[in-house]
């Protein structure tokens, strides 16, 4: 009886412990902090929408809302998280022309930089987006493709953003 006495004390301090630490409070799941506010992203001389960034869900997801107009009736939401389970961020992403995307990756020489691999049409490519250029006020964003298993990139969108 005594043992199950103190395996109980002990499962019960260990429980409190626990939930005294507060979730997302590593030092990598604030690399995207950068990131966080609101934002004109620019791809032309013209063309321009806005992104919001913020915290949510106790401050442990990273809520992207973008609104590519008046340049793009594109409009879209992501979601990113830092997984600790496995050391990489992770991003969902949906928009109003139906993509469902799915990133991961992490900090990669003062860049941050996801990526997914996708088949299509037969053919396997991967997609990234890399966030670099970084300082308090603006960044600058690319969107590109390989065909070669990342010898080569194609850069099919580069975004500056400039904080509002």
């Amino acid at each position: 009886m005594r043992f199950f006495i103190i395996f109980f004390i002990s499962v019960l301090i260990t429980s409190v412990g626990a939930k005294q630490q507060k979730p997302c409070t590593a030092p990598e799941a604030r690399q995207f902090d950068f990131w966080i506010g609101e934002w004109i992203a620019t791809w032309s001389d013209t063309a321009y929408g806005t992104n919001s960034i913020s915290k949510i869900l106790g401050g442990c997801v990273i809520s992207e809302q973008f609104n590519g107009s008046p340049a793009s009736p594109l409009v879209g939401r992501s979601f990113s998280v830092y997984n600790s389970r496995t050391g990489n961020w992770q991003q969902t992403w949906v928009d109003n022309q139906g993509a469902y995307l799915e990133f991961s990756g992490g900090w990669q020489d003062n860049k941050m930089i996801l990526s997914r691999e996708v088949n299509l049409n037969g053919k396997n490519i991967i997609q990234r987006m890399i966030w670099y250029n970084i300082n308090k006020n603006e960044f600058d964003w690319d969107w590109q493709r390989s065909d070669d298993n990342g010898n080569t990139w194609k850069t099919n969108w580069q975004i500056h953003y400039r904080r509002k």
